[in-house]
């Protein structure tokens, strides 16, 4: 059952805000039962305590609503769990931000403005896509309307740098303006932070490829191929020099334009001892299409890797595009995958009991429900600020810069200063090996949690 808000109703003892996760899930009969709309009165009798509303931003519609969805799901969980917060009954405010099968940002910063005109909302969970971010920050900024993204990864949504010089080739860091990119200070005109995201910067996903490549697959020659674009040359980049730092060899780069010809580059550096291929890019570039025209070059050995990042990652169009070679591509993810975590298994579980249609759970599921619990743990020292009164917003923002230690089921959750997790694990993921249709396989992953690669 799909609502625009949900109420839930139970006793108002306050939850261990600490380590949320380990709460014992409620049964489905029993979620369903206190599912109740907007406006009724408490299952168990009287009428419900007052109400702070937490607004949620996502494409639910479209492209992405495959992905989207379950993430709502998990966050509506967490509500189903935690229905009140210090004798506040907890209602989300839900907004589509997709308009024509993809999300916009002007339909982004409209919901926005409606969570800003809301003086019941006391902060923003989403969005997903960071051009919609890019639309929404200055606007929820002015009036200090704190968002938690789960799952957006450009790094100048957070910063001023795209690339930073450790990871540049020229030892010159790339800044958001060189990369087309309007700067986050750009987008706080405030001077205030009011965005936090759970997911690791795309800054890491080109590093965490090469340490695959060189600690896990063991393999210490490679070529590199970007789609001459700046999210694309990043990765190369960064990718390149944390290869070469680790003792790895590249034995050639090639940039795509009109004029390149990736078969006879794929031939040179065959010849030249490369072992695997990384590729910066999209699969709308093509970039998959050259893993088709590996074995021209390669043979049909699949034990020849083909990686890249995200904007390939778990994309049936890009195992289309590599043809009868479509085994063998790796992608990063900046993003936990908690399906073998410990913390995460509780959750997981009860999910999947509340929710038991497959389509309902998803990758980003259990991020969305720690997204959640890092809203609720600001809003409850927010009100424990405020005397127990309704606590202003610029209080609820100032808490979640203050997130540190929270025990969520994906690790341990904290903020830098940027409002960056410092839980930067990306994960690894492969592509079917024998049937194309398949869903992608978890290959491993990389934390750089204790130390970044530069």
């Amino acid at each position: 059952m799909r609502e625009d808000e949900y109420r839930y109703c139970r006793s108002a003892a306050r939850p261990n805000l600490d380590n949320l996760h380990v709460l014992r899930p409620l049964a489905a009969a029993l979620v369903a039962a206190l599912s109740l709309t907007v406006g009724s009165s408490c299952l168990f009798g009287g009428p419900p305590g007052p109400v702070i509303k937490i607004g949620v931003d996502l494409p639910l519609s479209g492209a992405e609503a495959r992905a989207a969805v379950p993430a709502l799901n998990g966050i509506r969980y967490y509500v189903q769990q935690h229905p009140t917060l210090d004798g506040y009954t907890i209602v989300l405010s839900e907004s589509d931000d997709s308009s024509g099968g993809f999300p916009d940002p002007n339909r982004g910063a409209g919901n926005v403005r409606a969570f800003v005109e809301d003086p019941l909302v006391a902060a923003v969970i989403g969005p997903f896509d960071a051009n919609v971010a890019r639309a929404e920050i200055p606007v929820a900024n002015s009036f200090l309307l704190g968002m938690v993204s789960p799952v957006t990864s450009s790094p100048c949504l957070t910063q001023d740098v795209y690339l930073p010089a450790a990871l540049s080739l020229s030892h010159i860091a790339v800044t958001c303006k060189d990369a087309g990119l309007p700067a986050a200070s750009d987008l706080h005109p405030s001077g205030t932070n009011n965005y936090f995201r759970l997911a690791p910067t795309d800054q890491l996903q080109g590093p965490a490829a090469a340490d695959y490549l060189f600690k896990t697959l063991q393999l210490y020659r490679a070529a590199v191929i970007s789609d001459h674009e700046s999210y694309g040359q990043a990765l190369a980049d960064s990718f390149t020099t944390r290869y070469v730092k680790l003792g790895g060899s590249v034995v050639g780069r090639l940039d795509l334009d009109s004029s390149a010809d990736p078969v006879a580059f794929l031939k040179r550096v065959k010849a030249d001892g490369a072992q695997a291929l990384y590729y910066g890019g999209v699969t709308a570039t093509r970039g998959c299409a050259i893993r088709a025209e590996m074995p021209e070059a390669f043979g049909t050995d699949v034990t020849v890797p083909f990686l890249g990042g995200d904007g390939i990652a778990e994309d049936p169009a890009c195992v289309r595009d590599a043809g009868a070679n479509f085994a063998g591509v790796y992608a990063t993810v900046p993003a936990v995958d908690p399906t073998n975590l410990p913390s995460a298994a509780p959750v997981i579980r009860g999910f999947k009991s509340a929710y038991p249609n497959p389509a309902d759970y998803g990758r980003y599921t259990v991020i969305a429900y720690d997204a959640a619990a890092v809203v609720y743990s600001a809003i409850d020292r927010a009100i424990t600020t405020a005397n127990g009164k309704r606590p202003a917003r610029a209080t609820v923002d100032a808490m979640l810069a203050l997130t540190s230690g929270i025990g969520g089921a994906t690790g341990t959750i904290r903020f830098d200063a940027n409002g960056d997790t410092t839980h930067r694990v990306i994960s690894i993921v492969e592509s079917p090996r024998l049937d194309r249709t398949a869903t992608w396989l978890a290959a491993g992953s990389v934390d750089y949690s204790a130390a970044l690669p530069y």
